[in-house]
């Protein structure tokens, strides 16, 4: 029993310490090639062991981690980022071009797109002027 406490799917693994948003995100993400482990592509069902490496892509940038410990449940960030070493390169931080990870969260942002209420009067109101005349 306490042998299958200590096998980890990376796909489990890679979701519980957050890199990816659901756990089927992460073993799509395997099964695209974006997980690497020492230069190879790795299937979700594989074991993960405390101190290899892996080279992750995801949409917001290119990881490169080294497992300190193995971590069967979502958790806080907080507590999440102790169970992994982000060892990526300088030159690959350097490349990013935003502010922070985030999630689509389905919001517009505000002044852009479809018009307001008080602007759909003000049309229609325009409109109405322009009929009367």
């Amino acid at each position: 029993m306490s042998t299958d406490k200590e096998k980890l799917r990376i796909d489990k693994y890679l979701w519980s310490i957050r890199i990816f948003k659901t756990r089927s995100a992460a073993a799509e993400a395997c099964e695209k090639g974006k997980v690497k482990c020492a230069g190879n592509n790795i299937k979700p069902a594989k074991g993960v062991n405390v101190g290899e490496e892996y080279e992750i892509k995801t949409e917001a940038r290119k990881w490169v981690i080294q497992v300190i410990g193995l971590l069967h449940t979502r958790v806080a960030y907080s507590e999440a980022i102790k169970y992994y070493a982000d060892i990526t390169p300088q030159e690959d931080l350097d490349n990013l071009n935003f502010l922070a990870p985030s999630f689509h969260t389905g919001k517009r942002l505000s002044k852009i797109g479809r018009p307001t209420k008080k602007q759909r009067r003000d049309i229609g109101d325009f409109m109405d002027d322009d009929i009367a005349e």
